[in-house]
């Protein structure tokens, strides 16, 4: 099952991600980074993900700063940026997904 989510960055900006839950019980979960220039609705990003869910594994792919549906400018975008987003990304996924399980 997916979900579209959205989640600030230390910024404030608001990035863009899907969810993919598995139908079942939660084993783990993941959080999946996609190339540098590339968006979270990338072929090979879907195709794990889903696989992962597949597996019990809910995953989270996201778009970084000023790439795919998520808000900036992809200019301000630099490697302790992207580092920030991932943050706050697995920041996300232990709020979210961890407060469902029990």
């Amino acid at each position: 099952m997916k979900r579209d989510v959205r989640f600030p960055n230390a910024a404030g900006v608001q990035l863009a991600g899907s969810l993919e839950v598995p139908p079942g019980r939660i084993r783990a979960v993941a959080l999946f980074a996609h190339c540098f220039t590339c968006t979270a609705q990338s072929h090979a990003a879907r195709r794990v993900s889903l696989a992962l869910a597949e597996q019990g594994i809910a995953t989270l792919r996201f778009d970084f700063t000023g790439l795919g549906q998520s808000e900036g400018a992809f200019a301000d975008s630099h490697f302790g940026a992207n580092v920030d987003d991932l943050v706050a990304a697995a920041a996300f996924l232990a709020g979210d997904v961890g407060a469902r399980r029990s």
